[in-house]
């Protein structure tokens, strides 16, 4: 799966030189400029979804899933950790899942 993939280059650049990897230097700026980043796409996401562009939101939500990944790997969580905890919903309604938290 092209997620799984994503997510493990982006666990293997945590150690490489931030100076020849995107990924490595976000990473080395920490979980706050990571999450802050994130936030930056998300927006940026959520713009082009209002604007109707419907290729500049596909490319914009691209940029989303790559930053969230990143965002969670810089707080050591893994995409592993996210699925298990959407299969531990799966079956649940949303209003029941969202009252329980």
């Amino acid at each position: 799966m092209t997620l799984e993939r994503l997510a493990a280059t982006i666990a293997a650049r945590k150690g490489a030189d931030p100076e020849t990897s995107w990924t490595a230097k976000l990473l080395a700026k920490g979980p706050e400029k990571c999450a802050e980043k994130f936030g930056e796409e998300a927006v940026e996401a959520i713009i082009e979804a209002v604007k109707g562009d419907r290729a500049r939101l596909t490319s914009e939500a691209a940029d989303v899933l790559y930053h969230l990944l990143v965002m969670l790997a810089a707080r050591d969580v893994t995409l592993d950790d996210v699925l298990a905890e959407l299969d531990r919903r799966e079956g649940t309604s949303g209003i029941a899942e969202k009252a329980g938290r």
